[in-house]
């Protein structure tokens, strides 16, 4: 599923999302329902809901989602789920259109330009880019056999025939290489080396990008070097699924028999929704932990920290009003020690946002930057 928290511009005439003048007649030939199955679940943004529809029952309301500003969710759990209601995660979706014109806009594509999509999902990206670059300069690449050949089909219909290719995208496709632009529809915690080995030097990998720390991402755009690596800013916050082999694996309990020590706090905790500016800050430097925000009927809230790579855990309770909040840490890491220096250093940065950040990715790893990449986080 992709969310954004807005989009900006103005919406093209009879059109509720803003597209920019060189993808407007990529819209206008290119409608979302073409590539739609006919049991969708339409997310609510709101209330975080998904309801299903079914084209056979209902066309009118399945053709209002279909062309409304959302997001749409066509497969939940890696296909498994069967039945209207929706199941336990999303797996795949059709975006919510003003993040996909917006994210074709930051591809910066121009004409006769060669690009691999990641995440073919119902095709409907695919086609957009067929009909302003030529089928023959778009490859994308989808991991689901069921979700690949359904979106193969869509676009064989709507007269489009770029090369879909069914695999793990990790791997990139060598085979059409090199490209001028990758870009992909599904959050990373890593950025591939085979994406930036493929591409050509001067091109651009666009992506939702992030930590475990939370769910949100950012899209990134990274020009790629000569040398093997890529670096570039972030640009606006959203939320992907996550790239199958990247998803969060939740750590187990830590063994019983440890010490669980207490202090106190007068630190004040940071919005921690889902477009706030901290958590994405935070993960880049809170590297291999994950949060959650528990809130309490007494009016409290919890952030539990824990640890992916070591047994440890931590956690903060919040009481409005009061200066001083109680700490209990668990295991050999000092999670709210390295929480609390993390926040220090955000504010004493001037808490910034996606717009100061940025990533640089070499074939050791990746790193993160502040303002400018002589400024590493």
């Amino acid at each position: 599923m992709t969310l954004a928290p807005e989009s900006e511009g103005r919406p093209a005439p009879g059109r509720s999302f803003p597209v920019a003048e060189a993808w407007v007649p990529a819209f206008d030939a290119v409608p979302r329902s073409l590539f739609l199955p006919d049991l969708v679940w339409a997310h609510d943004m709101a209330t975080g809901t998904n309801r299903p529809l079914d084209r056979t029952e209902d066309e009118a309301a399945w053709l209002a989602a279909a062309d409304a500003d959302i997001p749409v969710v066509t497969q939940w759990d890696d296909g498994e789920h069967q039945g209207a209601e929706p199941g336990t995660v999303p797996t795949s979706s059709a975006s919510q259109p003003s993040v996909v014109a917006s994210m074709l806009n930051d591809l910066q594509v121009e004409p006769g330009m060669r690009v691999m999509e990641q995440g073919t999902g119902t095709g409907w990206n695919a086609g957009l880019l067929s009909y302003r670059l030529g089928d023959a300069n778009v490859t994308t690449v989808e991991i689901d056999a069921a979700v690949s050949d359904r979106a193969n089909a869509a676009l064989t219909a709507a007269g489009y025939r770029p090369q879909v290719v069914c695999a793990d995208g990790a791997a990139g496709h060598p085979a059409g290489a090199p490209y001028d632009r990758i870009i992909a529809t599904y959050g990373l915690r890593s950025i591939p080396q085979a994406w930036i080995q493929q591409t050509r030097p001067g091109g651009l990998i666009l992506a939702p990008f992030g930590t475990h720390y939370s769910n949100a991402d950012a899209l990134v755009r990274l020009t790629v070097h000569g040398d093997g690596t890529a670096s570039g800013p972030f640009l606006q916050p959203v939320e992907f699924m996550k790239m199958r082999s990247q998803r969060l694996i939740w750590p187990k309990n830590p063994p019983d028999g440890g010490t669980v020590t207490e202090t106190t706090t007068t630190a004040v905790l940071p919005g921690h929704g889902k477009f706030d500016p901290f958590p994405l800050a935070a993960g880049l430097r809170l590297r291999d932990i994950v949060h959650a925000v528990q809130p309490h009927e007494d009016g409290t809230r919890t952030l539990w920290l824990y640890s992916l790579t070591t047994p440890a855990w931590a956690a903060a309770t919040f009481r409005d009003g009061q200066d001083a909040h109680q700490i209990h840490q668990y295991g050999g890491r000092r999670l709210w020690d390295d929480f609390e220096h993390t926040l220090t250093w955000w504010r004493g940065a001037g808490e910034p946002g996606v717009d100061r950040l940025g990533l640089t990715v070499t074939p050791d790893g990746w790193h993160t930057w502040l303002d400018d990449p002589t400024q590493p986080i």
